[in-house]
C-alpha cells in the first residue's frame, strides 16, 4: 500500500493532471492521494495560494469578494471540464469559495489559515471528481474526518499524537482516498495549517498512521540533485540516501523537501521516494532509514545564506562557570534563537539567522552583551553563507574535512567557521555570500567525478 503526493506544478493544468490520473491508475496500490494546491501553469503565472492570500487581503479591506472568488473558480472549472466531471463537484467548490464572505474578522485567529486551506481542499474535491470521470473508484476525505488532528498553532500546526490512531482506522480503504495536504483540524474544530510544505507533511502524516510501505512524492524533478543544479552543471543525482541526510541537506537549502515532512515517515520508517510527475518511469530518489555505506562517501553538497555571527572572546572564559548560559539566557530574551556554536578555550561564535535582527535590535543586543559578558572581543559579521557537505559514509572515510579545506583554499576561499558535529554525518562551512557558488562548484568537483 503507498501514499503518494503531488505538488502543485504537478496539478496546475489539465495537461499535468492527466499525467497525475495516469500514475494514480499505474499502480493500484497507491490508495492514498495527497495534494496540493494548484501551481502555476507557466512562470508568468500566478499560484491559487497566492490568489488566495489576494482574496484574505480583500476581505480584511471590506471590498467584494466576487472578482478574486470567481477567478480562483476559474482555475478549477477549466481543469473540471476537461475531463468532464459533471456539475456537483465543481458546484462544491463554488459554495465553498463564496462563503469565505461570511466568515467572521473580529476575533478570528484561524481565518487566513482557513481561506489558505481552500485551495488544497478544494483541489482535493476536484481530483477525486475527475478520477471518478475516469473510471477510478476514488472520493474526497476532509482531514477532520480523516482524523488530521493538530495544535491550535495557526500557521505553525504541529500533528496530534492521538491523530495517527484516527488515521489508522483509514488504513484499508475501499477505492483510492484524495485528501488535500497543508492543513488539520484543532480538537475545537478549528483549521490549522502547517509550515511551509505543509502538504508534504500531510502526506508524511498519513503514510506514518495507515503504516504505508511506500510514500511516494511527486514534483517536477528526477530526484534529489547532489548539488543545485543553478550552481553546477547537470549535478548528478542522488539514487539513495538515509533521512539523517536528507535533514541535513533539507536545513542547508534544498527545496525539494521540507526537512520537517520528513519526521512522521522517520519514526515510522517509512521510505520515501521523490519522483517526477512528468518522467515517473525514472526510479527517483529514495529515502531510507539505512543504506550501505561503501559507495561515495560524500552524497550532497548543500548551501543556504542569510546568516550573521556573533564572535566573543574573553580571556579564561573557560574557567567562568555559566558563560555560555549567561550568552544564551541574553539571546533568549531578545527573542533570539541560534543555529550553530562553535567554540574554542576562550571564544564563541553564535550562527543566527539574519532576519532575526534589525538595526537597533542589533545595537541593543551587542549593547547587552558587552555589559553582562564584560569580552575582550566582540563583533557580528553579516552576509555569511553555510555550506554543508554530507554523507554517512565520511565516517568511514578519513581525510574529508582536509580534502574540503584544501579544494576551498586552492580557490582562496575565507572560512569563517568550521562545525562538524559528533555524529559526523556532515561538516559545516560558514563563508561569505559572494563566494558561496564558487565553495558549491570547487566542493562538488572535489568529490564528484
Amino acid at each position: 500500500m503507498k501514499v503518494i503526493k503531488f505538488g502543485g506544478s504537478s496539478l496546475a493544468s489539465s495537461e499535468q493532471v492527466a499525467k497525475v490520473v495516469a500514475i494514480v491508475k499505474d499502480d493500484p496500490q497507491r490508495r492514498f492521494v495527497v495534494v496540493s494546491a494548484p501551481g502555476k501553469r507557466s512562470t508568468e503565472d500566478i499560484k491559487v495560494t497566492d490568489l488566495l492570500i489576494q482574496l484574505y487581503e480583500a476581505k480584511l479591506a471590506h471590498p467584494s469578494l466576487t472578482p478574486l472568488a470567481e477567478e480562483i473558480f476559474a482555475r478549477y472549472l477549466v481543469v473540471g471540464e476537461a475531463f468532464e466531471i459533471g456539475e456537483e463537484p465543481l458546484a462544491a467548490i463554488r459554495i465553498d469559495l463564496e462563503s469565505i464572505a461570511a466568515l467572521p474578522i473580529e476575533n478570528n485567529p484561524h481565518l487566513y489559515d482557513h481561506i489558505l486551506s481552500r485551495g488544497e481542499d478544494n483541489n482535493a474535491k476536484l481530483i477525486a471528481g475527475i478520477l471518478q470521470a475516469q473510471g477510478v473508484t476514488a472520493r474526497y476525505v476532509n482531514p477532520r474526518d480523516l482524523g488530521m488532528l493538530v495544535s491550535d498553532e495557526p500557521g505553525n500546526a504541529r500533528v496530534l499524537y492521538k491523530a495517527y490512531n484516527q488515521i489508522k482506522k483509514w488504513a484499508h480503504p475501499d477505492g483510492v482516498l484524495v485528501i488535500p495536504g497543508f492543513f488539520g483540524y484543532t480538537e475545537e474544530g478549528n483549521i490549522c495549517t502547517f509550515s511551509r510544505g505543509g502538504s508534504d507533511i500531510s502526506g508524511s502524516i498519513v503514510a506514518a498512521g495507515v503504516k504505508a510501505d511506500l510514500y511516494e512524492n511527486f514534483t517536477d524533478v528526477d530526484g534529489i540533485f547532489a548539488a543545485h543544479p543553478g550552481y553546477v552543471h547537470k549535478p548528478e543525482i542522488m539514487k539513495e540516501l538515509t533521512y539523517r541526510e536528507m535533514r541535513e541537506l533539507a536545513y542547508a537549502g534544498f527545496t525539494v523537501f521540507h526537512d520537517e515532512a520528513l519526521m512522521p515517515s522517520f519514526r515510522a520508517k517509512i521510505p520515501v521516494v521523490i519522483k517526477n510527475t512528468n518522467n515517473p518511469n525514472c526510479r527517483g530518489t529514495k529515502i531510507i532509514p539505512e543504506r550501505d555505506l561503501t559507495e561515495k562517501p560524500v552524497v550532497g553538497i548543500a548551501s543556504d545564506e542569510g546568516f550573521s555571527m556573533i564572535y566573543i572572546s574573553k580571556y579564561l572564559m573557560n574557567r567562568e562557570i555559566g558563560f555560555t548560559r549567561r550568552v544564551l539566557t541574553i539571546l533568549e530574551e531578545f527573542g533570539i534563537g541560534y543555529e550553530h556554536m562553535p567554540s574554542g578555550i576562550d571564544d564563541i561564535s553564535i550562527v543566527i539567522r539574519s532576519n532575526q535582527l534589525d538595526d537597533d535590535l542589533q545595537e541593543q543586543l551587542m549593547r547587552k552583551i558587552a555589559y553582562e559578558i564584560d569580552p575582550d572581543e566582540l563583533r557580528i559579521t553579516h552576509d555569511l553563507s553555510m555550506i554543508m557537505v554530507v554523507g554517512e559514509g565520511m565516517r568511514q572515510r578519513v581525510g574529508i574535512t582536509a580534502e574540503s579545506t584544501a579544494a576551498l583554499a586552492r580557490k582562496r576561499i575565507n572560512l569563517e567557521m568550521i562545525n562538524q558535529g559528533s555524529s559526523e554525518v556532515s561538516i559545516m562551512f560558514g563563508i561569505h555570500k559572494e563566494q558561496e557558488k564558487l565553495a558549491i562548484r570547487t566542493l562538488y568537483y572535489t568529490f564528484f567525478d
